[in-house]
């Protein structure tokens, strides 16, 4: 992509919300959101097909199509990354996938602080990453994981940089953390979860590492089985062991 301007269309998908983005170099040109509980595969194609008509912007002006691709919910990821799929095969543009943490982490990355991104993953569970924000870069401190909240408060008890909380999983996270004795504070509402803007960011970063893709190689980071899989090999073992 040399060094020409770079137009990404990026989507985000992975929990309640859904939204789009069209950004170049950095600015964004367009954006759209929801959060009012419809199914994103009945939201997300006419928020994209609108969000480009309105803003004057061809299909065919975009450079990096770029998603959310997990962790997050089974089925919002799925439909992002199959829309994203379907606009990158038919523009023959490439794509890129990016950490939905890590699209979370650049709301606050003017920050200086430990960033704790957390999902709600059931079970007494969060998927999580800690980023550290400095001077407006943020710096990965460990792989996005699926960790119990009692480890996380373990792991993070000595540390005394000051915290700062955000996700859908945030408010979970915080209470089992201060509960811990482990000091954090709670993100801005308006800043506290992921949307388009913070995946094209991310993406951008990524289209500069190298790290981009065809649409045929865009796949989805789970990070766990899912809960019909989990109950299926609960009972293909029951069923094993009954002979």
């Amino acid at each position: 992509m040399g060094g020409a301007a770079l137009r990404i269309l990026a989507l985000e998908t992975s929990a309640k919300s859904v939204s789009a983005a069209v950004t170049e170099d950095g600015a964004v040109l367009a954006q759209s959101f929801q959060c009012t509980g419809l199914t994103h595969s009945r939201t997300l194609l006419p928020m994209v097909d609108a969000l480009l008509q309105n803003a004057e912007l061809p299909l065919s002006s975009v450079d990096l199509f770029a998603v959310a691709a997990g962790p997050g919910s089974f089925t919002g990821l799925r439909i992002g990354v199959s829309a994203v799929k379907g606009l990158a095969w038919a523009a023959d543009k490439p794509c890129v996938g990016v950490s939905t943490l890590c699209a979370m982490a650049q709301n606050l990355a003017h920050t200086d602080a430990l960033l704790i991104c957390a999902m709600d993953a059931r079970r007494a569970q969060v998927y999580n990453a800690l980023f550290e924000a400095k001077d407006g870069a943020l710096t990965r401190l460990c792989d996005d994981r699926a960790i119990g909240l009692e480890a996380l408060s373990a792991e993070l008890a000595n540390d005394e940089r000051r915290k700062i909380v955000l996700g859908d999983g945030a408010a979970l996270a915080y209470e089992h953390l201060t509960r811990a004795g482990v000091a954090c504070t709670l993100a801005p509402q308006a800043l506290r979860f992921q949307n388009a803007v913070g995946v094209a960011t991310a993406a951008a970063e990524a289209a500069a590492r190298g790290e981009t893709v065809d649409a045929q190689g865009l796949s989805i980071s789970y990070l766990r089985i899912s809960q019909a899989e989990r109950e299926r090999n609960a009972r293909l073992a029951r069923e094993a062991a009954n002979g």
